[in-house]
């Protein structure tokens, strides 16, 4: 009763943060943006995961910087660096199932995403001569892009489908900041980011009935 009342809150938070931004007072933009990812990741812990603690632990983690992330983002870099902590854990915590065996064609499709998006936005970074914030969006990408690859060694569709979201997120996210505005930009990547850490996080009980079917 109080996840699913926790997670009736969070997509009413998120909700009016996504759409609504524009009446919140300045001074409490932060806070509203905020609150979805501090009541995610008390859902996380408040979930039960029985034989996985370990994913359970490191999807927390994750959260967390993650959420760092959401408040140092105002700092590129130091967000940037943030984020990519919290897809570290997230690729150590879908390790840990090591359920299914990626697709090649999964392999190649992000494969050459990745490698368009690296070098569309790196080479227009390098011309600028921000040589050194191309390199940290590179390795950012790369990153995520791993993320997103272990995410379906977890045979589980919440954390695919959350892993995917992140990069549809932070894809849209490059574009608009690097490459050109994107109309309704901050509604793309706030709903396709939240919507993904909830999935992400939802996987844990998810993960959890797989993970007994298989010992039992």
């Amino acid at each position: 009763m109080i996840r699913k009342l926790l997670l009736a809150f969070i997509i009413i938070l998120g909700f009016y943060y996504v759409f609504f931004i524009d009446t919140i007072n300045p001074s409490l933009v932060m806070v509203f943006k905020l609150l979805p990812m501090i009541l995610i990741i008390s859902l996380a812990i408040l979930t039960k995961a029985e034989n996985i603690i370990s994913y359970k632990t490191l999807v927390i983690i994750g959260l967390i910087f993650c959420a760092f992330g959401d408040y140092t983002l105002q700092w590129f870099i130091i967000g940037l660096i943030c984020f990519l902590i919290g897809h570290l854990f997230y690729i150590r915590a879908f390790l840990t199932t090591n359920e299914t065996p990626v697709p090649i064609l999964i392999t190649v499709c992000l494969s050459l995403y990745g490698a368009i998006m690296i070098i569309w936005i790196g080479w227009t970074l390098i011309q600028d001569s921000n040589t050194i914030l191309a390199m940290a969006v590179f390795t950012y990408m790369i990153v995520i892009l791993v993320m997103g690859w272990t995410s379906f060694k977890t045979g589980s569709k919440l954390a695919i489908a959350g892993a995917l979201l992140f990069i549809i997120s932070d894809s849209i996210l490059a574009i608009n900041k690097f490459m050109f505005p994107v109309d309704y930009s901050h509604q793309l990547i706030m709903s396709t980011y939240y919507g993904a850490q909830i999935l992400i996080a939802l996987s844990i009980p998810k993960y959890s009935a797989i993970r007994s079917k298989v010992i039992q």
